[in-house]
């Protein structure tokens, strides 16, 4: 067992609130149980989860207090939110909360606009030309495919490569350009409204580069969208968070998007280009952060 290093422990640790539920295709209690794991592991996090009522069931007992955290993590699937929740979480973000977007939480509430600016780029409910462009990387810059189609596209999960395009960004400075994936379920044919995007890192499906890790601005607020982290419908199919290099980059992003900056130094055991490492136990271990 290990914990960040004290000097990124100096602070408080920042109150989070993961919203969760609703997912017919995803073990989405276990992944918010690992995410709440892997952020106060880190001793940067203090994290409660708000489950949703479930499908079918009354919504307008859903009532999060938002303004009482410094970071809100969205592992949700299912209907769209009330008017009365989605304004409370739209002046939230824009005057400055933190909000970290996983996995299919970027397929739901597609008839949400502020929702689909703040995810930047989203797949499947019927998203076409309509929600804006195709966007993926090709050459050192972004692309913007205004081409009609519906968006969204995963084949069978697999190990990948994933490949850092922001390197200077606070998330991704000081950690390797390219490194192994375990076993994920990788999202391509991603499109949206796509303003205020910035592309952290890319995955090549198909010969096309995919982005997997972006952010977004809504207002004052920033937001970490990070669509690896598939958890399959069964308690077995959470190998995709054991990932050190998932567990480490969800770590950093979660602090930049509530702070604005990481002060997280780069652990030794970050996976290689050709070698992933697990963390199964979902916290550094003792010698990550040795001098």
């Amino acid at each position: 067992m290990g914990l960040m290093p004290l000097s990124a422990q100096t602070a408080k640790p920042i109150k989070t609130l993961i919203v969760t539920g609703q997912d017919g295709s995803h073990y989405w209690r276990g992944a918010s149980e690992g995410i709440e794991k892997i952020l106060e592991n880190s001793g940067l996090f203090s994290v409660d989860i708000l489950e949703t009522p479930d499908f079918g069931e009354d919504m307008s007992h859903f009532k999060p207090r938002f303004q009482d955290y410094g970071l809100v993590v969205i592992n949700y699937g299912g209907v769209t939110w009330e008017k009365e929740i989605q304004k409370s979480f739209e002046d939230y973000v824009s005057k400055g909360g933190g909000v970290v977007i996983i996995h299919s939480s970027i397929i739901p509430m597609e008839n949400w606009p502020a929702y689909n600016l703040m995810t930047g780029l989203g797949a499947w409910n019927g998203r076409d030309e309509r929600w804006g462009p195709f966007v993926y990387w090709k050459d050192g810059r972004y692309v913007y495919d205004y081409t009609p189609g519906y968006a969204g596209y995963h084949g069978l999960q697999h190990e990948t490569v994933i490949e850092h395009r922001a390197l200077e960004h606070p998330i991704l400075k000081g950690l390797p350009t390219r490194w192994k994936h375990f076993k994920d379920e990788i999202y391509t044919h991603l499109r949206g409204p796509a303003k205020n995007i910035e592309i952290l890192a890319t995955v090549e499906e198909k010969g096309r580069h995919e982005p997997i890790m972006w952010t977004t601005t809504y207002g004052k607020g920033r937001v970490f969208v990070d669509v690896l982290g598939h958890c399959g419908n069964d308690p077995e199919m959470i190998y995709s968070i054991l990932c050190t290099g998932y567990q480490v980059t969800l770590l950093r992003g979660a602090e930049w998007a509530a702070t604005g900056s990481v002060t997280q130094k780069v652990p030794l055991d970050f996976p290689l280009e050709d070698t992933y490492t697990l963390r199964p136990d979902l916290v550094a271990p003792f010698h990550a952060y040795q001098e």
